[in-house]
């Protein structure tokens, strides 16, 4: 939810924001989607392209970081009012408010069923923090980070500023949370944990859908360092149930290393083997792709507050398993 003090729609002319001292370190598209409530993420990526927001004078990219006191120019543009696109059918918020697995005053940690978006864009109109502000319409909400829509697990969301601030900021330094998967990697993984230092590039095929790549190590400066670890708890049925840990948190890193040492995650109809995916669908009934955010480890307050939160495999993921030979 925007502060009291902000407008949720920009007025017809162009207008400057002063930036609070507690949005310090808030990238300058998320600001974006917050203020202009309603406003589509390509919209808002387009302003900032275009370069018609700017901040203190000049034109920024969308991972610029705010400061406090940073003077940010809105460009007159028209958006939906929140309410505009009405509310999410009433079984959907109920089977999220049922997903709610931890909840402090400072933190909600959702088990996010697969299918299901971690917010509205491209022809999705409620993904799960648009269905969690339905539910609490007196709270603030941010989400702190992204799941995939096919990955199922732990979704985290703020309900204070200054916890999303801290657990963002925890975000960019290594080690600062410590993430760990579960998953189905087609074949058989060697024993141990397999490593992949791989670098990854985010292109776009034609009509915008992304698809990430690795890069060569000749060519490693044109992709973003990546490191995954995966170590496998169980061979099932001529498959490897892994546990994986990633130490960055690349758009769809998993799923792209797994392919790249030649395991794809099974049921990943982007990256996997199609004739494996029907075959898996046909003799086991899975109908989506293998890969579960099964808990996140973190401190807040400096370090003093640990948490240490988990989300149950969803239960289509076990019967998976349990039909595995």
């Amino acid at each position: 939810m925007p502060d009291p003090d902000v407008p949720s729609r920009a007025a017809g002319s162009a207008h400057t924001v002063c930036i609070d001292e507690d949005r310090d370190g808030q990238r300058i598209d998320n600001f974006l989607l917050g203020y202009l409530k309603g406003a589509p993420r390509s919209l808002i990526y387009k302003l900032l392209r275009s370069g018609q927001v700017r901040v203190n004078g000049g034109r920024v990219k969308a991972e610029r970081r705010l400061e406090g006191g940073d003077q940010v120019r809105i460009p007159p543009i028209q958006v939906d009012e929140p309410g505009d696109k009405g509310t999410p059918p009433q079984g959907f918020m109920d089977a999220l408010d049922a997903a709610i697995v931890f909840e402090d005053v400072r933190l909600l940690a959702l088990n996010k069923p697969s299918g299901v978006a971690s917010h509205g864009g491209s022809g999705i109109s409620f993904g799960a923090i648009e269905t969690m502000r339905a539910l609490r319409p007196k709270e603030s909400l941010e989400l702190v980070h992204r799941l995939d829509r096919d990955t199922s697990g732990l979704l985290v969301i703020a309900k204070k500023r200054s916890a999303l601030t801290e657990l963002q900021a925890l975000m960019r330094e290594e080690g600062g949370i410590a993430k760990r998967y579960l998953a189905l990697l087609v074949g058989r993984m060697p024993d141990g944990t397999m490593s992949v230092d791989a670098p990854l590039h985010v292109g776009l095929r034609q009509g915008g859908e992304r698809h990430v790549q690795v890069v060569s190590q000749l060519n490693s400066s044109a992709g973003k360092p990546s490191l995954s670890h995966f170590r496998v708890l169980e061979r099932k049925g001529g498959h490897s149930y892994c546990e994986v840990r990633i130490e960055t948190g690349r758009t769809h890193q998993i799923r792209v290393h797994a392919q790249h040492i030649g395991h794809a995650v099974a049921g990943d109809d982007k990256y996997g083997d199609a004739a494996v995916n029907k075959r898996l669908r046909e003799q086991l009934g899975l109908k989506r792709m293998f890969l579960h955010a099964a808990s996140l480890e973190f401190a807040l307050d400096g370090g003093k507050v640990p948490y240490l939160l988990n989300a149950p495999l969803a239960p289509e993921l076990v019967d998976v398993l349990d039909r595995l030979a």
